[in-house]
């Protein structure tokens, strides 16, 4: 569990991490460098969740990498089947990390929105949903394994 106590905004208590797959933590299918060390230094704190249409057909590999079993999406309406993942997990309880269209409604239900930019592009959606912008992944993944940083920028 990771507890914050954010002035202006109250006590946020994260158990689980739902993480969109392609764009945001891989590139092309392929698990992007320093995620499985981050996931798992993460997974000591919270229960992570993939979240995947595996658009690319390498689910099964990344799933390998990470010790995980990714949730597999059914072609139409992904994003809200996302946003129902992340409400079925208890959405006060869950930070989700995203960068698609499709993750807009996953970031705005979950506790902690967090957009990353990524290389396949950042859809003008998911930044306005997210409560947090990041450069990267690993610079998204680094806030939760130091979260005292996130203090500073949600607090009003």
């Amino acid at each position: 569990m990771i507890e914050l106590s954010v002035p202006g905004r109250g006590t946020i208590a994260l158990n689980h991490l739902v993480c969109d797959v392609n764009g945001t933590i891989a590139f092309d299918g392929n698990l992007m460098d320093g995620v499985a060390r981050s996931m798992k230094i993460l997974r000591d704190r919270l229960e992570v969740h993939l979240v995947t249409a595996d658009t690319h057909g390498r689910q099964s590999q990344i799933d390998f990498q990470l010790a995980l079993t990714a949730h597999i999406l059914q072609a139409g309406d992904e994003a809200r089947q996302k946003a129902v993942l992340v409400e079925s997990l208890g959405a006060d309880h869950v930070v989700a990390i995203g960068q698609g269209a499709n993750d807009s409604q996953m970031l705005r239900a979950a506790a902690l929105g967090i957009c990353v930019l990524s290389r396949e592009g950042t859809s003008a959606e998911a930044l306005q949903a997210a409560d947090i912008f990041v450069p990267d992944i690993l610079s998204a993944l680094e806030l939760l394994e130091k979260p005292l940083r996130l203090i500073a920028t949600l607090r009003k």
